[in-house]
């Protein structure tokens, strides 16, 4: 699938996955899971680029409600401990969806474990053909494998649907050479190598997950989602956040 020019505004990529993390749905220092504000901000910051053309799919993580790994770490059998998390994810998706739909937008939530009265079975071809038609579609509940991250996830689903690039929306405005929380000179990449990434072993997302990405040359961009118009602005070719490519 070839890109498409970005100038004036106009979209450089026809196919995206936007990953979310659960927290991002949370309020900072709320106890509440999810915050309908923050959601249907996210919702409007989706819209904007939907309105631009291009074919969206979101991966979102469940860790605002369950994080499986934290609980097997405290005796919880491992196994259930991430259907659990799985079972959060789609929970998060209803949330989206919802809030996606309220705003006029047409969606699919797909789910990779089946629960026929809240969502679709995920089905390759039928999510490309909901994209080609414009919708959303929200993947949830993970790859339905235990022991797999949403990273994972999102990497091996923009490598199905051969999405140009993956955009992992965080708290921090890119990748840095050191925590920026604790280290006030710690260097912000514009772009990066897989091959440097590796290396220099910086934690953009999970082994699995980054070796799916460089293997497929799926490209990520790490940005802050909470900036104001961020996503319609990396999506317009912006140098927002930082470039993880394969060259």
């Amino acid at each position: 699938m070839a890109k498409l020019e970005s100038a004036g505004g106009q979209p450089k990529y026809r196919r995206i996955v936007l990953k979310l993390s659960g927290e991002s749905l949370r309020e900072r220092g709320s106890h509440e899971a999810i915050s309908p504000l923050i959601v249907n901000d996210i919702a409007k910051q989706i819209l904007q680029v939907r309105d631009l053309g291009v074919e969206i799919a979101i991966v979102i993580g469940g860790g605002n409600i369950w994080r499986g790994l934290t609980a097997s770490h405290r005796g919880m059998d491992r196994t259930t401990a991430d259907y659990m998390g799985m079972l959060a994810t789609v929970i998060n998706g209803m949330a989206l969806q919802s809030a996606l739909e309220q705003i006029g937008l047409v969606t699919r939530l797909q789910t990779a474990i089946e629960m026929a009265n809240v969502a679709e079975p995920f089905i390759l071809r039928r999510a490309i053909r909901h994209l080609e038609l414009g919708r959303v579609v929200i993947f949830g509940a993970g790859t339905g494998n235990p022991f797999f991250s949403t990273d994972t996830t999102a990497a091996l689903r923009a490598s199905e649907i051969r999405a140009e690039v993956i955009l992992k929306a965080t708290q921090v405005d890119g990748i840095y050479d050191s925590d920026p929380k604790t280290n006030p000179n710690a260097t912000r990449y514009e772009t990066i190598t897989y091959a440097e990434a590796l290396v220099k072993r910086l934690k953009i997302m999970d082994s699995t997950a980054f070796s799916l990405c460089m293997d497929n040359r799926v490209p990520i961009i790490v940005f802050d989602m909470a900036t104001p118009q961020n996503v319609k602005r990396v999506v317009c070719g912006e140098k927002v956040g930082t470039l993880v490519t394969a060259e």
